[in-house]
């Protein structure tokens, strides 16, 4: 049986921080940082790259990622230089492989001489010969036993919090944290007032995201409705938010929640809008989902609904501003599988039951009233 051992290419451990920090390289320009995916898996990566760019103050930092990725770092302020979205390929980004793209794409990469690249997309079964194909002279990212090994590697172990993940990377390239979790602030626009209700600003606003990914991660339609005419009786504007697949789920939530004033705005927003949105909110409410994610980060309070292993690798670390709410289901609620051996430990039972069904409204309703009644900072209580 294989075993992993973290991989540190000789360097010399300079501190500790996540993780060991070893000795910065030399001489680096142009860092390639490779995390695929959607947003929450971007705002997991941005913490590492925020110590990257600290590290290396004079380097340019390249995301080979998503057109999600590019349109909200376009709204958003961060350490990225520029977007470069990845091909189709497999384990890398989803979608009909084009050999001719592929090699087009890694041509362009190799021009650019990345004197670093940083895996951030996995366990490295894919990622890993992905990210050596660029030619940069130094590799570092996580590794599972069946894995090409890079320069300096971390083991990958499924459970473990993904920021935190990402820095302990970082922390393979020289570059202690600057921060544990992201931090963004809304590029200069036009604003969320266009969109919201009238009264919006005279009222505390709690936006609500229903959908997720995976349907598993999804807290029943009905929940939400009785939240949101809840929320909306206590005088509080509620808006729903997401994208054009989350339109169905909210126009549910407007039927069953009728006759309370709850408006949606699913599938009406571009990510600027989403920004926007999220930035005004006094709370926001949601799933283990991006919009979620992408609230933390900006600075506004949340409530997360979330399955306990979700918890462990992507939940909130304070609690001043952040609640969370867990659902404790280990097995699908159709066919008995254990649910907590994810990733390449067992396949997926193909059930879209949630696990996060037994998570109480009250619950939530109270964390939602907590907070609108928390005053934040840099606001008027």
């Amino acid at each position: 049986m294989d075993h992993l051992t973290a991989e540190f290419g000789g360097a010399e451990q300079m501190d500790t921080a996540v993780g060991p920090v070893l000795q910065r390289f030399s001489g680096v320009r142009r860092i390639a940082v490779l995390r695929g995916g959607g947003l929450g898996d971007l705002i997991f990566a941005l913490p590492a790259i925020t110590a990257l760019r600290s590290a290396y103050p004079g380097a340019v930092i390249t995301l080979l990622g998503t057109p999600v990725h590019r349109s909200l770092l376009a709204a958003v302020q961060s350490a990225v230089d520029e977007v470069q979205i990845l091909p189709f390929a497999e384990g890398v980004r989803p979608g009909t492989e084009d050999p001719a793209a592929v090699d087009a794409f890694f041509a362009d990469m190799q021009r650019r001489q990345f004197d670093l690249a940083v895996q951030l997309h996995g366990g490295g079964r894919y990622s890993n010969p992905f990210l050596l194909r660029l030619g940069a002279r130094h590799t570092v990212g996580t590794r599972t036993a069946d894995a090409a090994g890079l320069e300096r590697t971390v083991p990958y172990l499924y459970y473990q919090h993904e920021p935190l993940r990402a820095l302990e990377v970082a922390g393979l390239a020289g570059a202690a944290p600057v921060d544990l979790e992201a931090r963004l602030a809304a590029a200069p626009s036009a604003g969320a007032a266009a969109v919201l209700p009238d009264d919006a600003g005279s009222r505390p606003l709690v936006v609500v995201h229903p959908g997720a990914t995976d349907p598993s991660r999804r807290w029943p339609v009905a929940h939400f409705a009785e939240l949101a005419a809840a929320c909306a009786a206590d005088g509080c504007a509620v808006v729903l938010v997401g994208d054009e697949s989350d339109r169905p789920l909210a126009q549910r939530i407007l039927a069953l929640a009728a006759p309370a004033p709850v408006v949606s705005l699913a599938g009406e927003l571009d990510l600027a809008g989403l920004v926007d949105v999220l930035a005004a909110a006094d709370v926001v409410v949601g799933n283990d989902s991006g919009p979620r994610h992408l609230a933390q980060a900006l600075g506004t309070p949340t409530v997360g609904i979330f399955w306990v292993g979700n918890m462990i690798n992507a939940g909130p670390l304070g609690r001043s501003l952040h609640r969370v709410q867990l659902g404790w289901t280990t097995v699908c609620p159709a066919c008995g599988i254990d649910v907590t051996q994810v990733g390449w430990t067992a396949p997926r039972c193909g059930h879209d039951d949630s696990v996060v069904a037994g998570v109480p409204v009250q619950g939530v309703y109270e964390d939602v009233r907590s907070l609108v009644s928390t005053p934040r900072p840099g606001r008027q209580g």
